[in-house]
Parts: C-alpha cells; structure tokens; sequence
C-alpha cells in the first residue's frame, strides 16, 4: 500500500466535501475548489474523515492512489488555511509595486514588467528603506500561488555571483567565487 495514499484525510469544522462520481468539490471559509478524481481510486466520506481505495496493484493505479489523496488533502488545507508564497526581489534598483490585481516590477531591464495576477490570488508588495522589496502571494489553491510565483522568478532568476534577482524567501543560493579566486 500506498503510505500516502492509505492514511486518512480528516476534515476540520467549517468544510463541507461533496462527492459526485468522479468529481470532489470542497468549500471552506475562503473558496471552492473542485478536482476529477480517476475511475482506478475510490474515496469514501465517513465520520469527519476521507479514505482512499485503490482497484488494483497496478503501477498506474498506486502511483494515483497517493496522488489524489494528497490533492484532496491539499485542497482541504486550502479552503480552510489557505497558502502562501513570499519572493524576495534582490538588486540595487530592483522594485515591486502592487496595485489591484496588477505587480509592476522592475527587475534592471529597460523596461518594467507588468504581471497581471489572477483574481484567486491576492498580492502584497511591501519596500522598506534599506532591505530587498517582498512579494506575497495568498490564495486558497495551492497549485496557483506555486505556478505564479514561478512565473515570476522566472522573470529574473537568482544569480550565483552576487544573488542578484528574484527569488522564494528564505531560499539557499549556491554562490560561486567570482574571477578574482582563480589566482
């Protein structure tokens, strides 16, 4: 057996899950998230706990067993807690701003980059005088914030000279010695 897959999903006070054939629908206090759950894995709703049940020992089959629990955990822990993502924009110059649903950055190119954010998500950008500007991301779906918040590293990936550009919060950079060390 799966070791993810065989262990219980609990569901806390305040979040409803409906079950139609294929299909999960999960509401909580800050959204709705469904998902299409494979015919090869069965879940059953009993007693403020989800279990998983698998049809065969297939690969295939206890690949998808884990999956769909840990998809439906992470859907759970969504609608009640929700999830965050934090980017730490480092470089002299380098600023963020968020207004509404729109982060303007400026990441050293000539010109500034205009990323509009989907309504899931709510953004803040917070610049103190002296440390590198922070980003947060907040939502209910946890597959959103970790794919918008990839996008926009990807607009400037952290450098291994200097640590230059953006990157996760409290993410460890391999750095490299520059031209000077080869002597």
């Amino acid at each position: 057996m799966s070791r993810i897959g065989k262990s219980p999903v609990t569901i806390p006070s305040g979040v409803e899950v409906k079950v139609d054939s294929n299909v999960v629908t999960v509401k909580g206090s800050k959204g709705e998230l469904t998902q299409e759950i494979d015919s090869c894995v069965s879940m059953s709703v009993e007693d403020g706990t989800i279990t998983f049940t698998r049809e065969s020992d297939a690969p295939d089959h206890r690949a998808k067993h884990g999956l769909y629990r840990a998809l439906v955990q992470n859907m759970i822990v969504g609608v009640s807690e929700g999830f965050k993502k934090e980017l730490e924009i480092v470089g002299v110059g380098y600023r963020a701003n968020a207004n509404g649903q729109s982060l303007e950055l400026s990441l050293g190119y000539s010109h500034p980059f205009v990323f509009e954010i989907p309504k899931e998500i709510k953004v803040s950008a917070v610049s103190e005088k002296g440390k590198a500007p922070i980003v947060t991301l907040e939502s209910h779906d946890k597959q959103l914030v970790g794919q918008v918040a990839a996008k926009i590293r990807s607009l400037r990936k952290p450098e291994p000279y200097k640590g230059k550009g953006v990157k996760y919060l409290g993410e460890e950079l391999r750095r490299k010695a520059g031209k000077t060390a080869a002597k």
